[in-house]
């Protein structure tokens, strides 16, 4: 038996009931976040609501209550759940009312649910590697935004998934933005590239992460475009998510990164990224 945090409450799994006409269900009308957990402990919680909070501001809907009541919450579900390692998925939408496309009245109350699920970490992708699709990007303009509409990053998975790769590396006229659900970074000649946090990519916990990582090891970062043709020219090449963290990518669409071996950059970053894991807590 699992529970779920629905609004401010934590409640059995099964007694969540969604309304047909909320307006997540109807229309993708919400955001969400995925906060990592690591021996008991979440992983940047503190950015991951910031950022829920602003993806709520830049549509127009307001978070029912503080973010340090968030905070505790999550907390207290985790400890429910008795999670160890793993993550919660939370979400708001702007409510249940009848379906229309313009907002309802301010009567209208957001509905939050929150739930855990424990998985491990995908270390045998971080220790070799995986490979990656280059798909055009044909999603909103408004990236940045961590929205419910998911639909454009479903499908480039899923064309990825019928290459038997493990990722689809989106690019708008041959730039490279960011990956269906991962921001995406190359090295080459002792740089750091990665598309710049504009509308056209959200701007990754786990990437600022990466950045901050690259900076106490001595890597130098420049967030500026590049193309399709200088990915496949990159000394190593490498994706970043809550869930996948650093997976260096070694293969796209049949041309080897370096040859086909993780690089000696990212094995230095996935080991600084190491110290900044929560360690299981000794009684």
């Amino acid at each position: 038996m699992g529970y779920t945090l629905w609004n401010d409450k934590i409640v059995k799994d099964e007694e969540v009931i969604i309304d047909k006409e909320d307006r997540g269900y109807q229309f993708g009308d919400g955001v969400y976040e995925v906060i990592k957990v690591y021996n008991g402990e979440m992983f940047t919680a503190t950015e991951h609501i910031d950022r829920l909070y602003a993806s709520a501001e830049k549509i127009r809907m307001t978070v029912p209550f503080t973010k340090d009541k968030l905070h505790q919450l999550l907390h207290e579900l985790v400890e429910k759940n008795e999670v160890n390692t793993g993550h919660i998925y939370f979400q708001i939408t702007r409510g249940v009312a009848p379906r229309a496309h313009n907002f309802p009245s301010d009567t209208v109350k957001p509905v939050i649910t929150a739930y855990t699920k424990e998985n491990p970490r995908p270390l045998e992708n971080f220790k070799k590697g995986v490979k990656a699709t280059f798909v055009e990007d044909i999603r909103w303009l408004r990236c940045d935004i961590k929205t419910l509409n998911l639909l454009g990053a479903v499908l480039a998975k899923q064309e990825a998934h019928d290459k038997g790769c493990y990722e689809a590396i989106l690019h708008r006229n041959n730039t490279v933005t960011e990956g269906s659900s991962t921001n995406v970074f190359g090295v080459k000649s002792d740089v750091l590239y990665t598309h710049p946090a504009n509308n056209f990519i959200l701007k990754g916990i786990t990437r600022d992460v990466v950045i901050q990582c690259a900076d106490e090891i001595g890597l130098t970062v420049k967030e500026i475009p590049f193309t399709t043709e200088e990915a496949l020219k990159m000394d190593e090449l490498f994706i970043t998510s809550t869930t996948s963290e650093i997976t260096p990518v070694i293969e796209v669409d049949d041309k080897k990164i370096n040859d086909g071996k993780v690089g000696e950059w990212t094995r230095k970053l996935q080991k600084q990224f190491e110290t900044k894991i929560p360690k299981p807590l000794h009684i």
